[in-house]
């Protein structure tokens, strides 16, 4: 068991608010520059995009693991984080159930999805920021079913957090884990909760500036979920540690 490098928390150009630049290739580039193991690709409400990350996985010396940042009901944000993209996916289908509203790109930007070869292959219509018709509890749950994990975004932020939107972390909710963001600290973190945190990159220079280490059997879900179950975790970067 050693310590996996991970930042779990990146968005690219599907979300409308990361810079064009932030195409799956372009990321996992820099990532792999930045001495990344794993990343997580989570951009608001979909998983377009995860699949040509995915792929282009297999030709670098990295682990992407495709996922969400689902904004519920509620406005929380919830990182749903799977091992393969037909699994994020799925929770996808269920998400945009609930967006009815259409994308304004003037106000917005673009949503786009982008291959493996840097090309547009669609441009998404729907607005992806706004909130979709689950609760975090259906949310939490239908990740687990999926087979995923569940971890709250960004916990010491006002806005879309589960603390700042609902004032504590229901006790039966059944979260994997918590994020803090890369602007806060380790005393922000609830007793009882393990924490990792991410660098929520919306740019490519934001890729890696805070990082986990995952001390796992194996960089997957089911390593990562045992991680932060067993507490062999530890950020790195900012307001943490700095890296030995």
């Amino acid at each position: 068991m050693r310590g996996f490098k991970g930042d779990l928390h990146i968005h690219t150009c599907l979300s409308p608010c990361a810079d064009l630049e932030m195409s799956p290739l372009k990321i996992i580039k820099r990532a792999v520059e930045k001495g990344l193991e794993i990343i997580a690709i989570c951009d608001h409400n979909s998983a377009k995009n995860t699949p040509y990350a995915f792929n282009l996985s297999k030709k670098f010396p990295i682990v992407v693991l495709p996922g969400i940042e689902v904004n519920s009901v509620e406005e929380v944000h919830i990182l749903s984080i799977f091992d393969t993209p037909e699994q994020a996916l799925l929770l996808q289908k269920y998400v945009y159930e609930g967006i009815t509203e259409k994308n304004n790109e003037e106000l917005f930007g673009i949503q786009a999805v982008v291959n493996e070869f840097d090309e547009v292959e669609e441009i998404e219509d729907k607005l992806l920021i706004s909130a979709c018709g689950m609760s975090v509890d259906e949310i939490v749950r239908k990740t687990h079913s999926l087979g995923g994990i569940a971890i709250a975004s960004h916990i010491d932020r006002e806005a879309y957090s589960i603390i700042g939107k609902l004032g504590f972390i229901p006790p039966d909710l059944p979260l994997d884990g918590v994020e803090i963001s890369k602007i806060g600290s380790i005393e922000m973190v609830p007793k009882g909760w393990t924490a990792i945190s991410s660098s929520d990159a919306h740019s490519l220079d934001e890729i890696g500036e805070v990082w986990t280490a995952f001390y796992a059997e194996s960089p997957d879900i089911k390593g990562i979920q045992k991680a932060i179950k067993n507490g062999t975790v530890k950020i790195y970067g900012r307001n943490f540690p700095s890296h030995p």
